[in-house]
């Protein structure tokens, strides 16, 4: 499947929608409303303000249309979810549109704004979904006549998933898996093995994803088996694969079963979009125009502050380190320097309240969280944002994943400088009260939104004021 094509044919038609809209509209404006205001049958002239907007326009739909992750999975549209996305998005832009190029106009009566209001957003929502609804009806029919599929392994070989197997491949019109094979969950289940090629056990799903390229994994484990289903859900964490599981009866009654097409085999498919699209480009933008402003105006304070760690101890301003990232890049995080220098020449070793490494001057640093200040600077790298997990050494992970396996949760979004766990417990002294932690910050990969960021950075901001930090 060429993805990079098919995200360029909705760019150009996208491109070529917005700019057959503003032409409409401009023609309709001119021919039409100016014509009432001046009478007589004016000439069709085409300005410089037609031009602007024959260039501009359509480039802020395309962003407005990649803020809200239009290009994102782009085999995997549907005609009705194409519908209302585009209709949202039209609706939200067009008003965009009006506010910033259109309000100012010199225009006979407040019915006209009312007009050009209407004929833009029908000209651009008509001819944009028309477009779409010709590409993606394309990739649906391809999909059902199996010329393009995903490809697809199963996690086990009992009955259930035998019986699933065999539903699937008999359907009429293809949902889109292209099975290569299964994997084991224990010794026995190996049923499928008439139909497709086993590959070993559910502990190589991770090589085997990489190898065979797998975009979609089929669970047939018990959906009541939480331990299995955990231990597998672990191993394919950041793996970025669509994950299904085969449901009971049970699961069907309950709920849990959400169909996305009228063809395909009753499965519970896993969310694992944490956040909307847009939702993530806007808590972007925030990072990094927050942290830019914020650097702008510290400077001042932050220039003192850096004067008073140098005062305090012999060694460097800033202290840096190698956490573990987004999808578990390494990254090197910045901060005021809040101990002695060479703390750690025996080792890694977690600070405590009263751990006599921290400087006077440190003290009051970690109170305040004003150490943590410089990180402005990796939020602006895009290594972090201003609300995430906290990002840990790969010596404690190794130690946290001990006990608590689902820690690479928290690696599908880039850390923070501030998280519910740090806002709740502050700095950690030791494993287990790294691990109390992960729980508050597996809810915020849960509850993930952007009122949700508001409210950690207003409590954070709190704890700086009253220099409550631990």
């Amino acid at each position: 499947m060429n993805r990079s094509l098919q995200v360029l044919k909705y760019l150009i038609g996208d491109w070529l929608s917005a700019s057959a809209a503003w032409v409409l509209l401009y023609i309709f404006r001119k021919k039409i409303l100016e014509t009432s205001k001046y009478g007589g049958d004016l000439p069709l002239q085409f300005d410089e303000n037609f031009f602007y907007g024959l260039l501009f326009v359509p480039m802020f739909w395309v962003a407005l249309y990649i803020m809200a992750g239009q290009y994102s999975d782009i085999y995997r549209k549907h005609r009705l979810k194409e519908l209302s996305q585009t209709l949202l998005i039209s609706l939200i832009g067009v008003v965009i549109i009006f506010f910033v190029l259109l309000l100012d106009d010199q225009i006979v009566s407040y019915k006209n704004y009312y007009q050009s209001l209407l004929v833009l957003f029908g000209a651009h929502f008509g001819l944009t979904f028309f477009v779409r609804l010709v590409l993606t009806t394309r990739t649906v029919k391809r999909i059902h006549a199996g010329k393009l599929g995903f490809n697809t392994i199963i996690v086990g070989g009992n009955e259930r998933s035998l019986a699933t197997y065999e539903e699937i491949a008999a359907l009429k019109k293809s949902p889109g898996f292209k099975f290569l094979g299964f994997v084991r969950v224990n010794g026995k289940d190996t049923l499928l093995s008439k139909h497709l090629q086993m590959f070993g056990t559910y502990k190589d799903l991770p090589d085997l994803i990489k190898t065979k390229n797998i975009e979609e994994v089929i669970l047939a484990v018990e959906s009541s088996d939480h331990k299995e289903l955990g231990t597998i859900m672990n191993l394919l964490e950041g793996e970025g694969v669509n994950i299904k599981i085969i449901p009971d009866v049970y699961d069907i009654l309950s709920g849990s079963v959400k169909m996305t097409s009228i063809f395909g085999a009753p499965l519970i498919a896993i969310n694992q979009e944490i956040m909307p699209a847009w939702q993530f480009s806007i808590k972007r933008v925030i990072d990094i125009m927050a942290s830019a402003l914020a650097l702008i105006v510290l400077l001042p304070f932050l220039l003192v502050i850096a004067v008073l760690v140098k005062l305090s101890s012999p060694g460097p301003i800033f202290f840096t380190q190698e956490r573990i990232g987004k999808y578990s890049e390494p990254f090197k995080i910045i901060k005021f320097r809040t101990m002695v220098n060479d703390a750690e020449r025996n080792g890694p070793q977690l600070s405590s309240a009263s751990d006599s490494r921290i400087t006077p001057i440190g003290r009051f640093l970690r109170k305040t969280r004003i150490d943590e200040f410089p990180q402005f600077i990796n939020v602006l790298k895009g290594e972090m944002a201003l609300v995430g997990p906290r990002p840990e050494r790969q010596f404690y992970i190794d130690q946290i994943t001990q006990e608590a396996p689902h820690y690479k949760h928290l690696q599908k979004v880039r850390p923070g400088i501030t998280s519910w766990g740090q806002v709740k417990y502050g700095y950690a002294e030791n494993v287990a009260e790294m691990v109390q932690r992960l729980k508050y910050d597996l809810l915020y990969i849960e509850n993930m939104s952007l009122a949700v960021d508001i409210k950690i950075l207003l409590y954070t901001i709190l704890i700086v004021l009253r220099g409550e930090g631990k």
